[in-house]
């Protein structure tokens, strides 16, 4: 079946931090011609997707914010499906707690007041919010929900890795002695089930181009569609590469799997 609509990993396949990578604008402008919807994928919660298309626009890329899919988006809904009467816990920095208040989602400053503890990136986690967890979880830890934005344990910077959401959600999961009960982002059902509906097309006639084997290939697996590894981002193994539908140098190269 040919293909109808892309799925578009951010990081690493477009932009390397706020810059587009050689050929990323060209080659989307040729993508959306040949399909019918597209949508860009971030497991980054902390940018909002008014923000992150703004940004695409900026750098001569067509994108709304409909069409960006975050981490945080996905975390969003999941809590209105699973969780939507109770109080949260926010232990995540604040560019993902503004994002959860203007969700409209219930609050709370008191971890003894918790019906369900949501975790994600924050550069100022500390001991306090182990604690914090511990409080929230009491006497009966799977009686509160838990949540985590994404499984990135780690984020590529200039000066090296430095921590992500995952190495927070492992961090409560152990002091707390509970596995999460859902950690959104790719490669979750969750989100699988999101860009399916925002594509509005059959999963076979879509297409999931990333540079990350663990996230954007498995995430186009569980979806059922169509994978594609671009090398420009992290550097996959033979054995991971050999997982994709497609392996290319760049997502200009990408093109031709659209026509």
């Amino acid at each position: 079946m040919a293909l109808r609509a892309a799925a578009i990993d951010l990081d690493g396949t477009l932009l390397h931090g706020d810059e587009l990578l050689p050929g990323a604008r060209e080659a989307m402008a040729a993508i959306r011609e040949r399909v019918d919807a597209v949508c860009f994928l971030t497991n980054n919660p902390t940018i909002p997707p008014e923000a992150y298309a703004a940004r695409l626009r900026e750098r001569g890329i067509a994108a709304s914010p409909e069409e960006v899919l975050t981490a945080c988006t996905a975390t969003i809904g999941y809590l209105r499906e699973h969780h939507a009467a109770d109080a949260l816990y926010p232990i995540a920095g604040d560019a993902i707690v503004s994002q959860l208040r203007d969700a409209e989602c219930d609050l709370v400053a008191d971890p003894a007041d918790a019906e369900c503890v949501v975790v994600g990136y924050d550069p100022d986690f500390d001991y306090d919010d182990l604690h914090a967890a511990l409080r929230a979880f009491g006497a009966d830890p799977a009686a509160v929900g838990f949540v985590g934005t994404d499984p990135d344990r780690t984020i590529p910077t200039a000066d090296g890795p430095i921590p992500g959401s995952g190495a927070l959600v492992h961090a409560v999961s152990g002091v707390v002695e509970r596995d999460p009960d859902a950690v959104l982002g790719k490669p979750s059902a969750e989100t699988a089930a999101l860009l399916r509906d925002r594509l509005g097309v059959p999963a076979s006639a879509c297409a999931v181009v990333g540079d990350n084997p663990a996230t954007d290939v498995a995430l186009g697996e569980r979806a059922g569609m169509t994978t594609v590894l671009v090398e420009t981002g992290l550097a996959a193994s033979a054995d991971d590469a050999t997982r994709a539908d497609h392996v290319v140098a760049d997502v200009g190269a990408a093109v031709a799997l659209f026509d």
